[in-house]
């Protein structure tokens, strides 16, 4: 089998920068497909932000100056290879010189010089890939680019694109004076079957117009995306394109996440001996400041404090989650008013909740490995890796039937033994609250509770067979 030449763009990448699945995903994806056999390589832009025992080890291999429109920008480039991966760096102190990694008033601009750089270091770093693979907003214009000014050049001729939609909420959305300010492509591509999007510049619409083929992170958000409650008004387009769209499920790193040698929780243990995952709920009680009771189930909420993930349900029926007998425990920081409404029930249940506003990778770790269930009522949900990192460490999970939540979790059937959750499918906060009941409910039935935690630390989750799907869809592109 010929080797695929592909190079993945993406604006995060753990363990370099990351503020969502994405990163995890740009990390794995590419690994997982390098040990098929190919030649996969990963470009980001090389923020402060990267920590410093990575900047070290980068090797800089060359310099160009890069037009975005009429002004002429500095680029470095940078190298690193680590996990038989290469890794390059798109290097620029005025874009990319600042801390964190999006949310400043040029947006537009720091994307598109990124996109034009990462096709024009192409012949400098002499890779020319068969595919560019580009991954949300924030690469969504390379394709437009590679439409505009690259397909005489021999060079650029035969490169394909994909482009993956991991959350189609996010969508990169500017004044249209960005077309010829920043972009500097002509007006012809300013129409509905174009950029233009409500009189405005939407650069994932771009992604989605001009790449060849567009993929997203599980098979019933590819559905979803096509209807109007869930397509955030770009459903016409997808629908349109409805014969290039993939659903392909994300996968997780399955050796990083191995709860028999993880160094990151309290205990070791696995599915033939779940001792050690007692011993991870009484530290993490310990640790957290709650009643140290290895008899009551412990509810695990790891995410970003925002309306998509069902915060307003959980609002509805905190106090009667909280009268169980159950504990709580949330990690992770947004809207200030749900800040505020957990803050205001941590005061009024004490030693039955524990608030932690933040992130915190080591702490996510103990949590996946020291609660008892996992709490995920999405309004909607692409792909979602918390649900498969519970159920990798035994914690079980209660979600909403919504895109890849739906794909991964089916519901418990207590006289097939079918299932491997608790789910439920309205978005309706006393539905959530029966499905929580559920759960607790069979909790105190041990025998059924070690079935559901043997079986879901049994799933296989890794990238190898989301990888596969990757490299069928390459296929179809590198064959035309």
């Amino acid at each position: 089998m010929k080797k695929t030449k592909v190079l993945f763009a993406s604006s995060e990448v753990e363990p370099f920068a990351k503020t969502g699945g994405l990163a995890d995903v740009a990390a794995s994806l590419p690994k997982a497909l390098c040990g098929l056999g190919h030649d996969v390589r990963v470009i980001m832009p090389k923020y402060k932000n990267i920590p410093m025992q990575y900047v070290e080890k980068m090797e800089k291999i060359g310099e160009i100056g890069i037009y975005v429109s009429w002004r002429q920008q500095y680029c470095g480039i940078l190298k690193l290879e680590m996990d038989k991966v290469t890794y390059y760096f798109i290097d620029n102190e005025y874009y990319f010189g600042r801390d964190g990694y999006y949310g400043y008033f040029d947006e537009a601009e720091r994307f598109a010089f990124f996109c034009k750089a990462l096709l024009e270091i192409l012949p400098v770093i002499d890779f020319k890939p068969d595919i560019i693979h580009c991954n949300d907003w924030q690469t969504g214009v390379v394709s437009l680019f590679l439409n505009a000014w690259y397909r005489n050049s021999d060079f650029y001729r035969d490169i394909k694109t994909v482009f993956t939609i991991h959350n189609l909420k996010y969508q990169g959305v500017f004044p249209k004076e960005v077309l010829g300010e920043v972009l500097g492509v002509s007006w012809e591509y300013f129409h509905a079957d174009g950029i233009e999007f409500f009189d405005k510049v939407n650069y994932l619409k771009a992604g989605l117009v001009y790449s060849n083929i567009i993929t997203t992170v599980s098979k019933t958000y590819a559905e979803e995306i096509k209807s109007d409650f869930f397509g955030e008004n770009l459903n016409n387009v997808l629908n349109k394109r409805s014969n290039d769209l993939y659903g392909i499920l994300n996968g997780i790193d399955m050796e990083r996440n191995d709860p028999a040698v993880d160094d990151r929780i309290f205990a070791n243990y696995s599915k033939d001996n779940l001792e050690g995952k007692l011993t991870n709920k009484q530290m993490l009680q310990k640790s957290l400041g709650l009643q140290e009771r290895i008899d009551i189930p412990l509810i695990g909420l790891i995410s970003r404090l925002v309306d998509q993930k069902g915060f307003d349900l959980i609002d509805c029926v905190m106090d009667e989650i909280l009268k169980m007998d159950i504990q709580f425990v949330l990690l992770g920081a947004g809207e200030y008013r749900y800040e505020q409404m957990f803050k205001y029930y941590q005061e009024k249940y004490p030693g039955k909740i524990s608030v932690n506003l933040k992130y915190d990778a080591l702490l996510s770790q103990r949590i996946y490995a020291g609660a008892d269930m996992f709490l995920m009522p999405s309004l909607f949900e692409p792909c979602g890796l918390s649900q498969m990192f519970s159920l990798r460490y035994g914690t079980i999970p209660i979600v909403r039937e919504t895109g890849g939540l739906k794909d991964t979790i089916a519901p418990y059937n207590d006289i097939t033994h079918e299932g491997n959750g608790f789910t439920f499918s309205r978005y309706n906060a006393h539905d959530m609250l029966y499905a929580i009941k559920e759960a607790v409910h069979f909790y105190y039935h041990r025998a059924t509770w070690t079935h559901l935690m043997k079986k879901g630390m049994s799933i296989d989750f890794s990238w190898e067979k989301s990888a596969k799907e990757y490299l069928d869809v390459y296929k179809k592109l590198v064959a035309n």
